[in-house]
């Protein structure tokens, strides 16, 4: 890719950018949230056609100019996005193969399908139904359909957009020796990932994007890339610590508590997903919860908010000694008690609609008069958090679909505080995010929890979990396992506790 140019409304997002990927390697892209880097892989897999940028595409030594996704995936390149595109009604076999078809005489040949969605479903280490509809998957299992999908093209270069942010350390590994399968057989990767572990592991070549700009393309090997030369080049500054420092402001008083929670699939109200689970947290403690992919994380944290998961859920759930009951997620709300999905498009921000409008959408009494809308007082808000939550953005009116995924995070939580909360739950809550990105977040919890708020912290990552929790909740099948202070913890522990069965 030479001297690419694109442009947004009031945003230059690449700034005469130049890429070079070798064949058959596997070619790294890493940069801070809005640098740029999905821009451009959007560029060239032609999802931004062409006469919307500037430069040129060369590939295999032909002058490309994608007008669609379809004219890049017919020479063999497939794109994998870092948000979903999966229909959920559908089932897996069904959105593998939407587009591709297994046909027989303009029939789909259904048995072929199911049998080739088994093997690809294998290949990247998830077994279910190929017939089990999407909407019944967690986002880290449709993280993977997503990943069988790319592979039931003949892909020649397959780019991959965070294909780990949503897995757990065993399904990344997973991947990463997936990756590192394709490269024998021939296939060359491009990998978008935040996760510099990983990039160091498999990748042969880094290519670093600061700000729209390519600030430098490194050999791994010959170069002896470290994190922390990795870290300097994306930010501009070296991060000496990836955890903030906290005042530590906790109280005894249990602010929040669940008892004997239960809860059943909300399909199949035979299989039950929660077993009385039972934890609290106290006033300005962060409490996490670790647990691998299918043990009930997310499925915990919205069936208490508003019961917005789940069939027969059953518990108690109390708000400082009191009991309270949550039957719709405005009463979670009214009650000072706060959900910050993993899946922010879907669940946290509307798209279409600008930051400011996103941003005041929790607590419209806040900005109104008599149930009209102040909007002065509206901007004023939207001003205000966006400065405090560091959200870049040219403008308080600018659509949050136009925002790097970092910053729609950082538009989702800044909604939450808007409501002043007593207790936030917050799943995955840098997901995706780049260390830079993570370190603000990092700090905004921090923060949070010094004035008195308490946090609920859900992560895939370990050492997010360990450099950020006072308490760490370990949840297996449903159920919790343990419930370990934070100078007792380290991953082995965790691990331990979250491969335990439930019936240990």
């Amino acid at each position: 890719m030479k001297h690419i140019t694109k442009s947004f409304p009031g945003v230059k997002a690449l700034d005469n950018v130049n890429f070079r990927v070798n064949s058959g390697e596997i070619h790294a892209l890493v940069g801070e949230n809005g640098a740029g880097k999905s821009t451009l892989m959007k560029v060239l897999s032609g999802v931004h056609p062409y006469g919307t940028y500037t430069g040129d595409i060369i590939y295999e030594n032909n002058l490309c100019e994608f007008k669609n996704i379809n004219d890049s995936e017919q020479l063999g390149i497939v794109i994998i996005h870092q948000e979903l595109a999966l229909i959920p009604e559908l089932s897996i076999a069904e959105n593998i193969f939407l587009g591709n078809e297994q046909q027989n005489k303009g029939i789909i040949d259904w048995s072929k399908t199911i049998i080739e969605t088994r093997d690809l479903l294998k290949k990247v280490g998830l077994n279910v139904d190929p017939q089990e509809k999407i909407q019944n998957l967690g986002v880290g299992k449709q993280q993977l359909v997503e990943i069988a999908k790319a592979l039931s093209k003949k892909v020649k270069l397959l780019i991959l957009d965070e294909p780990t942010a949503a897995l757990n350390e065993e399904d990344s590994e997973n991947l990463l020796n997936l990756m590192l399968e394709f490269k024998k057989q021939g296939i060359t990767s491009i990998l978008i990932s935040h996760k510099l572990k990983e990039v160091l592991k498999v990748s042969d070549s880094i290519t670093i994007l600061r700000d729209g700009e390519t600030i430098d393309t490194y050999k791994v090997k010959e170069n002896n890339i470290t994190e922390n030369k990795i870290i300097k080049d994306m930010v501009g500054r070296e991060l000496s610590n990836l955890f903030p420092d906290r005042n530590y402001n906790i109280k005894d008083n249990v602010v929040f508590e669940i008892k004997n929670w239960s809860a059943y699939h909300p399909v199949d109200t035979e299989r039950q997903i929660l077993y009385d689970v039972n934890l609290h947290v106290k006033e300005g403690e962060i409490t996490g919860i670790a647990g691998l992919i299918g043990a009930g994380r997310t499925e915990l944290a919205m069936s208490v908010f508003g019961k917005t998961y789940g069939k027969k859920i059953s518990g108690q759930l109390f708000k400082n000694g009191k009991e309270v009951i949550f039957n719709d997620v405005a009463q979670a709300i009214e009650h000072g008690v706060v959900y910050v999905s993993e899946d922010r498009q879907e669940y946290g921000v509307i798209l279409i609609d600008s930051v400011k409008q996103n941003l005041t959408l929790a607590n419209l009494n806040e900005i109104s008069n008599k149930r009209i809308i102040d909007s002065n007082r509206e901007v004023l808000v939207a001003e205000s958090l966006r400065e405090r939550m560091n959200i870049r953005t040219p403008s308080i009116e600018q659509q949050v679909m136009n925002l790097s995924g970092g910053n729609q995070q950082k538009v989702v939580l800044g909604k939450w505080i808007f409501a002043e909360p007593d207790v936030l739950i917050l799943d995955e809550p840098t997901r995706g995010i780049d260390v830079g990105a993570k370190y603000e977040i990092y700090k905004i919890i921090n923060e949070l929890a010094e004035r008195g708020k308490s946090i609920i912290l859900i992560s895939s990552e370990l050492p997010e979990l360990l450099g950020m929790c006072d308490r760490i909740y370990t949840l297996s099948e449903g159920k919790i396992t343990a419930n370990i202070p934070i100078n007792q913890a380290n991953q082995e522990t965790l691990m331990r506790y979250m491969t335990q069965d439930r019936g240990s």
